[in-house]
């Protein structure tokens, strides 16, 4: 096997992330990770899915927030608002809600050979003895990243005193979950199963590949600082000790760099929305300069651990 790539937030429901993204060349002997938001339809994960399964060896997926998103019918809501379409098996699968939204993408994925964190781990070899096991998980979040005197009841409040709401406390449903933290609580628990249980079998180790940040001390969004709120869980905050990860693989910020913290490389690989990779297409940078290598990458840490920024890829 070749190198293990990487990449997050494609959003190719924009048109200049499309027309990059299908500029994508071939990498037979690659892999290709791709960490969530590749868009909110069906139709993108279909674009997406096609052009790297055709261009890479392997493709590895896990879900982003947009994917997520119940998007209503053309026609509208319907009068008793979107989650209504969740309930009904004949509808668009665009408009369903929560989980059924997930495995919707899940079903998608496994219909083009794209690995998601409902299928057996697999072991990348870069030759050379150099092997790890690629671990896509889900995890969502659970508003815990916010200061010790705001309480997860003020949480929301506290965002809103900045202006700050996501999308998603308007498309994310939980369903069949109560609430969007307890079903982050359920698939953080069966990420912990999985990944205690692969890093113990398999004795390698693991390339973990999650949408949201694991470390709130990865978070920075200096425009919007309190939108960290929908950025992970503070539960995952040791999960590259606990299990033995090689490298930790994220998006969701927009803000792409690399990261040390122990042993552990920590990379947050993402493209984002047109104007926030402007920069790099000024300097004639396209998808494939964006993409960052996950394996085999550097094999130590430099001496001053200090964050390296990927702005221009």
């Amino acid at each position: 096997m070749g190198r293990l790539l990487a990449i997050a937030d494609l959003h190719i429901g924009y048109g200049p992330n499309l027309e990059a993204w299908n500029k994508l060349r071939p990498h037979p002997e690659d892999g290709l990770i791709i960490a969530g938001d590749v868009g909110e339809k069906i139709e993108h994960l279909r674009q997406a899915f096609s052009l790297a399964t055709a261009q890479f060896k392997q493709v590895f997926w896990v879900p982003g927030n947009h994917e997520l998103y119940t998007m209503p019918p053309a026609g509208g809501a319907g009068a008793s608002g979107a989650s209504d379409f969740g309930t009904n098996p004949n509808a668009n699968p665009d408009a369903r809600d929560g989980e059924a939204k997930y495995m919707a993408c899940v079903d998608v994925a496994r219909e083009y050979g794209v690995l998601t964190p409902e299928d057996d781990y697999a072991t990348w070899d870069c030759g050379d003895g150099n092997k790890a096991l690629v671990c896509p998980v889900f995890t969502l979040y659970d508003y815990s990243f916010r200061p010790a005197h705001v309480t997860r009841e003020q949480a929301l409040d506290w965002a809103m005193e900045e202006n700050v709401q996501a999308t998603d406390e308007l498309l994310l449903h939980p369903t069949p979950y109560p609430t969007r933290d307890a079903w982050c609580d359920a698939l953080i628990t069966k990420a912990e199963n999985r990944l205690g249980q692969a890093a113990m079998e398999s004795g390698l180790p693991l390339i973990i590949i999650n949408h949201w940040p694991l470390r709130e001390d990865l978070v920075f969004i200096p425009r919007v600082p309190r939108f960290s709120l929908w950025c992970g869980s503070k539960r995952t905050k040791d999960w590259h000790l606990w299990f033995n990860a090689k490298v930790v693989v994220t998006g969701h910020l927009h803000l792409r760099r690399t990261d040390w913290k122990d042993s552990t490389r920590f990379e947050e690989v993402s493209l984002g929305y047109p104007r926030q990779w402007e920069g790099a297409r000024g300097l004639g940078k396209g998808i494939n300069e964006m993409l960052r290598e996950i394996l085999p990458g550097p094999e130590s840490p430099p001496e001053d651990k200090e964050t390296r920024w990927r702005i221009l890829g």
